[in-house]
Formats: structure tokens, C-alpha cells, sequence
């Protein structure tokens, strides 16, 4: 997989790097003229999950601090603290709009000109759907309906989309690209990275992620989240953890196809377990599996001490009298940091946690939320393996989780999300959105000294300071409708 990888990407390079004036002498008639499609849909699924530059800032030193997965003393991890480092916060819009956005813009246009199967425009639809949604959903108006065709029509200075706009389209693109998608294997074959081609499970995902998208509506228009929640279910969800959407990475010396998460894990060491985190994991198979001790690699629960959000070294030796962190619990780096870990970007505990509140708040998928719970809580144990297979949790560990954490109609929603919080660790986009949301799991907010927001939890990060030098109209256009471009802004569907 590795060395095919390797190709495809060497080839897609090859045929993008003609000098100008020289066209003429490089055409060699003998070859193709355009980079196979295929290889474009390799590349842009790796672009999706992304490299160290965003996924270090804006996935990790942002949200997953925020979100109180981990804490550290480290003054630039910006997100523990609420401070605001500008270029990070832009990362993900900045590293996207140059990669994944315009990967996925020039696949439909070849798609089109090429005349390819329907359904091969539905999988580009649906990963397209994707990228946006995490742009938007990060940091609200964003460029959608102008982006990414620099080349493709002239357009330099996109403009900004309105949030209601874009998710309206999102939706909209959704429903038509799983409507399109059969049972077959499609024309990417293995060059697709998710599915290897797979309609039907294409189809499961499109769906899945309408649900996703539309439970996002839930604050701003509840019944449209209803109508978008109904439609996903009655297409057909995802429906076993064979059915996640996510990346197996590789690791090696080219650096090709590395796990963006994994490499940051790999140059920085000081992030820690939040104590937020760990305390929720007490009694929790999962514990032993995603945590060990700084200082001597122990996974014992007992040895397992979270450290509180919102410290520098000299608070924390007030504190506690200790000097530095290595006390305190860290990623297990023997299972789940690796640069060849599978990178997730929407799994099938996610989905079973979105049924069980569709059966709490609307009597949908089936009526009632336990079952559904208690998939949701076993997918999320089981697809642990999927990182090694000596992260496996037994089917009685997880019974006995669920025997003395039971579900509790009284508290549903609040349970339902905070699991779906735990199921989400290192997809911080996701973690930090469906928080948004629904105010789950319960966060209590730091107020770190000279912080921005307060001693607020952020409700989204700031645009592109180039982009406010290069397409200044367009950027104060989306200011002015949107709210200052600050940490505190709510987006769209995160209005109160």
C-alpha cells in the first residue's frame, strides 16, 4: 500500500510541474496529458486528513485542549489557555483552501470533462461535502460557492458564503450524491483510501454525515434537524464499525502518507492527559489503553493522574509543588500516537450516539435510545483495535461497563453526548463542534491570566490574517454579517 501510495503521489506531482513557456516541450505524446483521477482522489483524501501544520494547531493545541482531552503547562499550546495565536487558529483554512479544497474542485471538473460514472461524482460530491463541513463548521462563513477555482474559472478573491447558505447546499449535495450511489465498486477502485470504491458504504457515509449535519441544526432550526435526521435514517446509516470512514496511515522515510497527528505526538511532547478526561475514564476499559504515565510508561489505572486545563509550570508548582508534568498521564504512545495510526473522521459509534438522540428527542430509530446507546458505547470500545490488536477490550469488559454504567433515560442526552465526547478523542473538529451543539459533556472553563475570551470556552477560530491583506472586501463582508472576527463569535447554527 505504502509503495502505491508513494506512486500515485509522485505521479500526480509529475504532471503539475511544467514550467511556463515551456509547455510545448513538455508534452510527451506517449503520455497522458491530465493526472489520472484516481490518483487526484488518493491525494485529496490524504490532504483531507491533513499534516502536521494543522492537525498540531489547529486539531490539537486548539480544540483538543479546549475540549479538555489534554492539558499542558506549555505557554504556546494556546487552546488550554484561551490565548489567541493568530496563525494557529487560521491553520486548517489556511492549510484546506491550498490542498483539500482544491484537490476536490479540480476532481469534479475532471470528473465532468472526462465523462466519467455518476457515481464516481457522488464519492467526489460527498468528500467534498466533508472538507467544507469542517471548515465551516470551525469557523463559520467561510469561501464555498467561489472557492477553489483559482485556476479553474479566475477566481482569486472568493467570497465569503454564509454559513445557512453553505449548510443548506451541503445538505442538498448530499442527498443527491447518495441518491446516485448503487451497490457496485466504483471506477476509483483501491486508489480510494476510505472505502476502496465501495458504493454502498459511500452511500452509508453520505447518509450518516447528513445526519451528522443535520443535528447541527438543532439550536437554529429544530424542526429541519428533525426532517434532515428522518431522511439519514431512512437511507441507511452506518451500521457496523466496518462501515468507519477513516484513513490507515503509513509511516516510513518518505513522509508521504504519515498520520498528521502522529507526527505532531512525535515532535512535541508536552501535551498530558486532562484530568477532565481521565476522571471520566475511571473504571473504563478504555483507560489503560489510550493513557500511561509519563515517567515510567505505566498504564495502571491507579498510577493514570489527569493534569487540570489551564496551567503554566509556576501555577502548577503553586499548586501542587511539583516542577514539571511527568507525574501526570500522557497519550499511550505504544498504541495510539503512532505516524501509521488510522486517522477517523466519522465513525459508527458517532452514529449510533446521534440514533439514541434521535430516539430521545423525536421517537426516531426505533423509539427508544438504549440499544443505541449501548452500541454506540461497544463500537466506540471495539474499533480501539483498529489502532493494535493489543488494544482489543473484550466483549464481557465492555458488559460489565455497561452493567455498572448503565443508561439513564433521566439524564439522556447529557450521557449520550458525553460519550459520543469520549468516542471523539483526537477528531477534535468533531469533538469541539458536537460540544457546540449540545453543551455536552459539561466543561468547566479555565481563566488563565490575560486570556481572550474572558474565561470562556471558545465558539470557533479566526480567519486567515493573509487573507484579510488579499481579499479584504470579501473578509469584512463576512465580519460584518457574521460578528467580530474574534474566539468568541458564535457561528450560525451555534446561535443561542
Amino acid at each position: 500500500m505504502m509503495k502505491k501510495i508513494i506512486y500515485i503521489l509522485s505521479f500526480a506531482l509529475l504532471f503539475t510541474a511544467c514550467d511556463k513557456g515551456f509547455e510545448d516541450l513538455n508534452v510527451d505524446p506517449t503520455k497522458p496529458s491530465q493526472v489520472p483521477v484516481t490518483s487526484k482522489l488518493t491525494a485529496a483524501q490524504l490532504n483531507t486528513s491533513g499534516g502536521r501544520y494543522e492537525n498540531w494547531r489547529a486539531n490539537l493545541i486548539y480544540q483538543s485542549t479546549m475540549m479538555q482531552h489534554f492539558a499542558t503547562t506549555a505557554g504556546y499550546w494556546s487552546g488550554d489557555k484561551y490565548t489567541w495565536n493568530k496563525g494557529y487558529a487560521s491553520s486548517l483554512l489556511d492549510s484546506y483552501y491550498g490542498s483539500a479544497v482544491k484537490s476536490i474542485e479540480d476532481i469534479l471538473v475532471q470528473l465532468d470533462n472526462e465523462g466519467h460514472p455518476e457515481e464516481m461524482k457522488s464519492i467526489a460530491r460527498i468528500l467534498r461535502v466533508f472538507i467544507y463541513s469542517r471548515l465551516t463548521d470551525l469557523y463559520g462563513d467561510v469561501p464555498y460557492s467561489e472557492a477553489g477555482k483559482a485556476v479553474i474559472e479566475g477566481i482569486l478573491q472568493p467570497k465569503y458564503d454564509a454559513q445557512s447558505a453553505i449548510y443548506a447546499d451541503m445538505l442538498k449535495e448530499l442527498e443527491e450524491a447518495t441518491a446516485a450511489l448503487g451497490s457496485g465498486t466504483s471506477g476509483f477502485g483501491d486508489a480510494d483510501l476510505f472505502y476502496q470504491g465501495n458504493q454502498a458504504q459511500w452511500k452509508r457515509f453520505g447518509y450518516s454525515m447528513m445526519l451528522r449535519l443535520g443535528l447541527r441544526l438543532i439550536k437554529v432550526d429544530p424542526a429541519a434537524a428533525q426532517s434532515w435526521a428522518t431522511k439519514a435514517i431512512a437511507g441507511g446509516v452506518m451500521e457496523s464499525n466496518d462501515d468507519i470512514c477513516y484513513v490507515q496511515h503509513t509511516a516510513g522515510p518518505e513522509g508521504i502518507n504519515k498520520n498528521g497527528n502522529g507526527e505532531t505526538f512525535t515532535a512535541d511532547g508536552s501535551m498530558r492527559m486532562s484530568k477532565t478526561f481521565i476522571d471520566f475514564l475511571q473504571d473504563d476499559p478504555r483507560l489503560p489503553i489510550l493513557a500511561e504515565r509519563r515517567s515510567d510508561q505505566s498504564t495502571a489505572p491507579a498510577d493514570l493522574k489527569g493534569l487540570p486545563n489551564g496551567l503554566d509550570l509556576e501555577m502548577l508548582q503553586t499548586d501542587t509543588g511539583e516542577e514539571d508534568t511527568n507525574a501526570y498521564a500522557e497519550p499511550n504512545r505504544n498504541i495510539i500516537t503512532g505516524e501509521d495510526a488510522p486517522m477517523f473522521f466519522q465513525t459508527y459509534a458517532e452514529v449510533e450516539f446521534m440514533l439514541a438522540e434521535a430516539a430521545v428527542r423525536w421517537g426516531l430509530a426505533g423509539g427508544d435510545p438504549k440499544p443505541h446507546y449501548d452500541k454506540g458505547v461497544s463500537a466506540a470500545m471495539k474499533m480501539l483495535e483498529l489502532y493494535k490488536p493489543e488494544a482489543a477490550i473484550s466483549d464481557a469488559d465492555i458488559a460489565t461497563y455497561l452493567a455498572t454504567k448503565p443508561f439513564d433515560p433521566n439524564n439522556a442526552l447529557e450521557q449520550i453526548n458525553t460519550q459520543y465526547w469520549a468516542a471523539t478523542f483526537l477528531n477534535e473538529y468533531e469533538a469541539f463542534s458536537n460540544w457546540r451543539r449540545t453543551g455536552f459533556p459539561v466543561l468547566v472553563p479555565v481563566n488563565y491570566p490575560g486570556n481572550e475570551t474572558g474565561g470562556t470556552i471558545p465558539r470557533r477560530l479566526t480567519y486567515s490574517v493573509g487573507d484579510q491583506a488579499n481579499n479584504p472586501a470579501n473578509y469584512q463582508e463576512a465580519v460584518d454579517r457574521q460578528g467580530p472576527d474574534v474566539l468568541t463569535t458564535r457561528v450560525w447554527w451555534d446561535k443561542q
